[in-house]
């Protein structure tokens, strides 16, 4: 067995898909440097500069022929990362090596192709929200008759259905999402500014053609799929970008926290429980339990992005003039650790989401438990309808709902408030008709028809757009 002796990022050894790492990963991140290089050097071609069809050619074919040996070899040589890897990317396109980066600064790779990893983990990211969404709608159509306890500072509060109370967990996604789709809009490369995003470089190499080097960002932006760029930078793109980005990952945390929290109180509850497996151990200690490990870890997840957009907040307020490095080290680990957290939790959420067990007869016992309370305007309604004192019916209700509430708490008993009532003669009209007025589906409102529009105008239409991705299963690695 092969001995561990460093440290490994949890967010890749436990929590992260495959998929998100290798958005992150280095191979993707240098190939686009090289693709960024390209499109440069044939954009340059194309608009007059010398480089030549061969030189281009010869770049493309080693776009992903990457030594990372020898790269990290010359980055200790050199101490600047993206020279190093203009040397190793000239080993293999030696033609090149004359005009790669030719007008460039450092910010041409690293800001791009910053922005073109971030916006492909977003993508990522909105598939996962969208398969959430669809597996809580399917739940809270299933469950949108149910009656259950409501519940207002975590006491017992008027009658609600599992299927509404699922279109709150739904409508915090959609939210989410909106402010996801809408920050699309907004991205947009650096482009091809130069150093200090004067575009001095190329200024000097088109020999003052202001035309020239505007269609040069044209056509490098258009090749790489783009067509939106920054109007003006400075050496790199804003930081409020990140930011932005970051703010937009931690409310679908704090979405993801709401819900986790939820069902770890239900699952006290013994209403709703997340999926335990048939090998799956609760506690090393306890052989019993069946502890909600999986809502546990999205919230603990959900609570480190929570912590992250401060962070990014506080570099683009250090950015001095137009720019400076003390950016670099935190941003190489905030911006790929956030994406890779809220990746973690959404693949949580699509597992939890998807096999949740309720428990109908739990929730009947609890809504029973506190029913006949919320029933006391009722019955006192119907009693003065026959003829009945309001204010003397009032009084007696409220005596005999203290001395049920005394037997529950007091004694640990039922609540027998029904039988109270059925041996006072005042009550008497409601008598044989109390089923009937107890009756939980009578208590929940518009609940069940709330459900449903809003899974129809709301939830739907989303749903309908992303089609395409939808089937998503969460994996939970370990």
């Amino acid at each position: 067995m092969t001995e561990k002796l460093y440290y490994e990022n949890p967010l890749n050894t436990r929590y992260a898909s495959k998929e998100m790492m290798e958005n992150f990963g280095d191979q993707k991140r240098f190939r686009l440097w090289r693709e960024l290089w390209i499109a440069l050097a044939e954009s340059e071609m194309e608009l007059g500069l010398p480089v030549t069809q061969s030189q281009v050619d010869e770049m493309k074919a080693h776009v992903a022929d990457i030594d990372y040996e020898k790269a990290e070899e010359f980055e200790r040589q050199v101490r600047h990362d993206v020279m190093a890897h203009v040397k190793a990317f000239s080993l293999v396109a030696p033609s090149a090596e004359p005009i790669i980066h030719l007008g460039a600064t450092s910010c041409f790779v690293d800001c791009n192709s910053e922005v073109m990893i971030m916006k492909d983990g977003l993508d990522i990211i909105l598939k996962k929200l969208v398969n959430v969404m669809e597996k809580l709608k399917k739940f809270a159509l299933s469950y949108k008759n149910v009656p259950t306890l409501g519940f207002t500072h975590l006491q017992p509060a008027q009658l609600t259905t599992v299927g509404k109370r699922a279109t709150l967990w739904l409508q915090d996604l959609m939210l989410d999402y909106e402010n996801l789709t809408g920050l699309y809009e907004h991205i947009r490369l650096r482009g091809v500014k130069g150093t200090t995003g004067t575009q001095a470089s190329f200024m000097e190499l088109f020999n003052g053609d202001t035309e020239k080097v505007k269609e040069l960002e044209r056509r490098v932006v258009k090749k790489l799929g783009y067509e939106k760029v920054y109007g003006v930078t400075g050496q790199t793109y804003p930081r409020k970008f990140d930011y932005n980005i970051l703010c937009v990952l931690s409310q679908i945390a704090q979405s993801a926290y709401k819900f986790s929290n939820d069902i770890r109180i239900l699952q006290n509850m013994k209403e709703i429980e997340e999926p335990f497996e048939k090998s799956q151990i609760g506690s090393s200690a306890m052989a019993y339990k069946r502890n909600p490990m999986r809502s546990e870890r999205m919230g603990s997840l959900a609570r480190y992005m929570l912590s992250l957009p401060i962070n990014a907040a506080v570099t683009a307020s250090t950015q001095w003039f137009e720019r400076t490095l003390d950016d670099s080290a935190n941003r190489r680990i905030v911006n790929a650790q956030a994406f890779l957290t809220v990746d973690a939790i959404l693949n949580i959420y699509m597992n939890v989401a998807e096999n949740l067990v309720v428990y109908e007869k739990v929730i009947a016992k609890h809504v029973a438990a506190e029913l006949p309370f919320m029933a006391t305007e009722n019955i006192l309604m119907e009693c003065v309808k026959a003829g009945g004192n309001r204010q003397e019916l009032h009084e007696k209700i409220r005596v005999l709902s203290m001395e049920a509430g005394k037997q529950v708490k007091q004694e640990g008993k039922e609540n027998n408030l029904i039988e109270l009532i059925k041996k006072d003669k005042d009550f008497k009209v409601v008598w044989n008709h109390l089923d009937e007025i107890l009756d939980a589906k009578k208590f929940v409102g518009r609940a069940p028809q709330q459900t449903e529009e809003f899974i129809c105008s709301e939830i739907d239409p989303i749903l309908k757009k992303h089609a395409g991705v939808l089937g998503e299963k969460g994996e939970v690695r370990v």
